[in-house]
């Protein structure tokens, strides 16, 4: 799948960062990107994004240094400043792209405000699906945090096509500040939506059996809503050669198999290994912590060395994961890689129900509450009743 990045703000800016990394060390060549920011540290800070696609706006307003939390300064600024965005997004080239990846902590100022707005007027110029993947903050990062995301976000699942979720929350280690784990949660993010979007494209060790390609994923999240994503990850063994290593290895030649008989067992084994590898995807920690069974569509994507692929196991994974999801649409294929481990991706599309997004939806609205109260207290003190004159007429 051929993905065009915008990375929004500071936590967007540092994700499309590592995509582009990945995809260079991958020699793919997949993905493309650009990183736009209020704030200009944070676009000199990236690595892998060339400078001529690092896009600074709001210089006349804040001068380069960010908006800091005031999301509803940078909706605006990217509102009078979206063509050049657009002019740098063609500028880099579209003709190849399968789809649009915006990718943005939504509990800041910048990614919050400006990606909702970029997503409406992508959708409105291209042709191609528009897709979100927002960074929802642990609520110790404070309310004000929470109280931007769930603004973003409300607006951001309607201007996008589909809106992947990554839940800081739920990926932080007991006792471990957020701010010393953002790096290791960049990872966890590039790892798993890395093998996702690269699936489809014929690399170094060929196509695999069962192809999952851009149509695939893109009629899994045709839906919208909010999609979670589950990964999990083993370790290549080759039976033979831990047979050669074995307490009893001197005892092969009266011990040995049919050969027949050794294929359908390797088989077997390969299979187990993928439904296995699927159901710990599914049911283990997903990107955003939710209920998989009121999931609509679903998508099974097994990566890894082609001999370790297999479709009985794809298909006996899929028809698990259709038993376990509301919908029946379950898509699944394979993607072959160069690589000593097998990963299984699951995507759980137009989520139902997710405590964490209502949890982040109560707090929202706490906030907006104690902060007209606020105003209405500030607003008491200076009331023309209590004898206290306006300071403006």
């Amino acid at each position: 799948m051929r993905v065009f990045f915008i990375g929004f703000g500071q936590a967007g800016g540092k994700i499309v960062d590592m995509f582009i990394e990945q995809d260079k060390k991958g020699g793919t060549n997949n993905f493309r990107g650009i990183a736009v920011n209020t704030a200009r540290t944070d676009l000199m800070g990236l690595k892998n994004i060339e400078l001529k696609d690092r896009i600074l706006i709001g210089q006349t307003v804040v001068k380069g240094h960010g908006v800091g939390t005031d999301n509803v300064t940078g909706a605006k600024i990217t509102a009078d400043e979206i063509d050049s965005v657009i002019n740098a997004i063609d500028t880099r080239g579209t003709h190849d792209v399968d789809a649009f990846v915006i990718v943005a902590g939504l509990g800041g100022g910048t990614g919050s405000g400006g990606s909702p707005v970029l997503a409406r007027h992508l959708k409105r110029i291209y042709r191609e699906p528009v897709y979100s993947l927002g960074i929802i903050p642990a609520p110790e990062e404070g309310r004000l945090y929470s109280y931007n995301a769930a603004r973003s976000l409300g607006t951001l699942v309607n201007e996008s096509d589909n809106v992947f979720i990554f839940d800081n929350s739920a990926w932080k280690n007991e006792g471990e500040s957020v701010r010393s784990a953002y790096q290791r949660l960049n990872d966890e993010i590039v790892r798993r939506f890395g093998v996702l979007f690269r699936a489809g494209e014929v690399g170094k060790t060929g196509v695999g059996e069962m192809v999952v390609d851009s149509s695939e994923i893109i009629n899994t999240l045709r839906g919208g809503g909010i999609t979670s994503i589950g990964y999990a990850i083993s370790e290549v063994v080759n039976p033979r050669v831990r047979q050669k290593k074995g307490l009893f290895s001197g005892l092969k030649d009266s011990l040995k198999k049919k050969e027949g008989a050794e294929e359908v067992l390797m088989g077997e084994d390969k299979s187990a290994k993928i439904i296995a590898l699927v159901r710990r995807a599914m049911l283990g920690r997903l990107t955003l912590p939710c209920d998989y069974t009121t999931a609509e569509r679903a998508l099974v994507l097994i990566a890894g060395p082609a001999d370790e692929m297999d479709r009985k196991g794809v298909e006996k994974s899929k028809s698990w994961v259709e038993e376990n999801i509301a919908g029946v649409e379950v898509r699944g294929g394979d993607y072959p890689l160069e690589s000593s481990k097998v990963a299984a991706v699951v995507v759980l599309a137009s989520i139902g129900d997710a405590p964490r997004i209502r949890e982040l939806l109560e707090i929202a609205k706490e906030t907006k509450e104690d902060v007209l109260r606020s105003k209405e207290r500030r607003s008491s003190m200076f009331d023309d009743e209590e004898g206290v004159e306006p300071l403006f007429e």
